[in-house]
């Protein structure tokens, strides 16, 4: 049994030498992008404004049929073919924020309760940050008021004619461009 366990043992180092000879090439010919991670951007770009009609669509909001929702504006707008604006709103923001980006709806809801208590009509739902789902939505009450900054909440409210429009425009897998 001794030389069984020697070659056990002669076999064992041969295979760890071998991988940690062959771990090293692999990190060592790793390009410098790879092998690092990058830190993120902490602000996305701000899309350009037209500074003489402040309600126009950004034109860095992209292209096509979309929902484009500004952070920094607290407004969106409902971009049909052609890039045709059909309809520009203001919103009262939630407490937890989408990044800037591409989205896609991906739930609605007629009428449910807010994550604020409230009863919400016209839920339209692009994304979750955390657990909490975000959204727009009109308070059933009309109301707009902003929401209590210490609950995280996810409801961008509008109000109950503009929360129609969106209703009727971004339907399940309809885009939503979120921009700063």
């Amino acid at each position: 049994m001794g030389s069984s366990s020697g070659i056990v043992v002669g076999l064992t180092t041969t295979a760890l030498v071998t991988v940690g000879v062959l771990a090293y090439q692999a990190s060592a010919t790793v390009p410098g992008t790879i092998a690092a991670p990058q830190a993120k951007a902490s602000a996305a770009p701000k899309a350009p404004r037209d500074k003489k009609h402040p309600t126009a669509l950004p034109s860095g909001s992209g292209k096509g049929e979309r929902v484009v929702y500004s952070l920094d504006d607290d407004r969106v707008w409902l971009v049909a073919t052609g890039n045709k604006v059909g309809r520009t709103f203001r919103v009262t923001p939630s407490t937890v924020d989408p990044s800037p980006g591409t989205y896609a709806v991906t739930s609605r809801s007629n009428t449910v309760t807010g994550s604020d208590g409230t009863p919400v009509e016209h839920v339209v739902r692009f994304t979750s940050v955390d657990g909490v789902a975000i959204g727009f939505s009109a308070a059933v009450d009309g109301s707009t008021a902003a929401p209590v900054r210490t609950v995280r909440t996810g409801g961008i409210r509008e109000s109950r004619a503009d929360g129609e429009a969106m209703w009727d425009f971004a339907t399940i897998g309809a885009r939503v461009v979120v921009i700063r």
